[in-house]
């Protein structure tokens, strides 16, 4: 597909208008890490561009539930119809980025608390940084099976974090 009509499609066939967490696979909540959640979620069901590929996709819009089973990373899609196809992602790609989102998170919470205003910029710079890799790697991994905005693979990440907390 190419660009131009890969944009048409996502934008006039699909979003994701719910979406839920398996509560069974977090491990632990801050209240910075359930804040993340709440706004991630509320910003990703407010605007959103997201589209299954392939003739047997259904289409959107969307009711997304994501779970981690496994060390796999599962987020569900279903429609009205009932319809749902489930994309399984492997955790291992994303280890390395959400240890490092974390790590310069805490930092960052930190700083917030202690330390002088270029000291957070340079944490958030950092922070915004790994988050766009972790985005990069989610619209990487789901290219085959999935189009998204940019704003929308970030959210998603966002919420693998949540799912991801070790």
């Amino acid at each position: 597909m190419a660009l131009d009509s890969m944009a048409v499609y996502i934008s006039a066939m699909s979003s994701i208008t719910t979406v839920t967490l398996d509560d069974a696979s977090i491990i632990r909540r801050t209240p910075e890490v359930e804040h993340e959640r709440r706004v991630a979620m509320a910003d990703l069901i407010e605007a959103n561009e997201f589209a299954l590929c392939g003739e047997d996709a259904p289409l959107g819009p969307y009711a997304l539930f994501i779970s981690v089973r496994e060390n796999r990373l599962t987020l569900t899609l279903s429609n009205a119809s009932a319809q749902a196809q489930h994309l399984v992602l492997p955790l291992a790609p994303f280890r390395r980025i959400i240890k490092d989102y974390f790590l310069v998170c805490e930092s960052y919470y930190e700083a917030i608390k202690h330390a002088g205003a270029d000291k957070i910029q340079t944490l958030d710079m950092a922070r915004r940084s790994i988050h766009n890799e972790g985005s990069e790697q989610m619209q990487s991994m789901l290219r085959d099976a999935a189009v998204m905005d940019f704003d929308t693979a970030r959210r998603l990440f966002t919420l693998v974090c949540v799912l991801h907390i070790r």
